[in-house]
């Protein structure tokens, strides 16, 4: 155990060295991940011979910036656990905020629920334990072979479709109980972490050179998919609230429009409830 800890002291010293943010942490569940336990067993694992070389090259790959996610092969997300690696975006803790909101709206005797860039179908899976028909769409095919992965055995229904398309879901207008869409809304040309920008896929990051061009067509389509006092919700960029609020102001058709906060502080999705054919004169 002296030597376990002594390897792992060092681990977390050069991650830090190497700019990691979370040196200690990831150096723990690295650990963990080559000993085949969970990181609060550690103190009573005995990983034997064949753990330290095992351990020095995830430790090497996580100091050039590999995200401790495409090591370890999942990625947590609230209530569930998910299979995630190269070619799909990695779930953030920060979008737990939008599922924590999402999980408390009211639904239909019979609900319907639309995730739009579901990417890994971390947040369709989340939301399907709510007892709802959840439907989960995205263009990557990269992104969907891991959203199979992390459906199967659920009832989300996977769809392979690009979310600006015209005529989507057009079966569900009027008939959907929450639409959430967590999409490419990072402004082209922003300055990323290694971990982001050379692992993330840029498909599913960047949204133009404002960051809205994706969002505005995603509020379009919650417009035409929500029944009245249907509510959605729309991550964005920290610096594009207002003009997120601004989108689903346009449509005349959201009402209680609201920025809302992560568990950080910073504006991070904007909700709003469907209103009726018309809100204005």
């Amino acid at each position: 155990m002296t030597r376990l800890r002594q390897v792992i002291d060092a681990a977390a010293v050069a991650l830090a060295e190497a700019g990691v943010g979370s040196p200690r942490t990831d150096a723990e569940l690295l650990a963990a991940h080559a000993a085949a336990t969970d990181r609060g067993r550690l103190a009573f694992a005995d990983p034997g011979p064949d753990f330290y070389g095992r351990y020095d090259e995830l430790v090497a790959q996580r100091a050039n910036r590999v995200p401790l996610q495409h090591l370890t092969g999942t990625a947590a997300f609230g209530p569930v656990t998910v299979h995630v690696g190269p070619g799909v975006f990695i779930p953030r803790p920060e979008t737990e905020s939008l599922l924590e909101w999402a999980l408390a709206q009211p639904l239909s005797p019979s609900p319907v629920i639309v995730d739009l860039c579901t990417g890994s179908a971390a947040l369709a899976v989340a939301l399907s334990k709510s007892g709802a028909r959840v439907l989960a769409i995205d263009d990557s095919e990269d992104a969907l072979a891991y959203a199979r992965l992390n459906t199967a055995g659920t009832p989300v229904e996977l769809i392979h479709a690009d979310v600006t398309a015209p005529g989507l879901l057009a079966e569900l207008d009027g008939k959907v109980d929450l639409v959430v869409a967590n999409p490419p809304y990072i402004p082209d040309g922003t300055t990323l972490e290694p971990e982001v920008a050379q692992h993330d896929p840029s498909h599913a990051l960047f949204g133009g050179p404002d960051g809205m061009a994706v969002i505005g067509r995603i509020v379009e389509l919650a417009a035409r998919l929500l029944r009245d006092g249907g509510r959605c919700a729309v991550e964005h960029d920290d610096t594009t609230s207002a003009r997120t609020v601004e989108a689903f102001t346009r449509t005349d058709r959201f009402i209680d429009i609201c920025a809302r906060h992560d568990l950080t502080g910073r504006p991070r999705f904007v909700t709003a409830v469907r209103g009726g054919e018309r809100l204005t004169p």
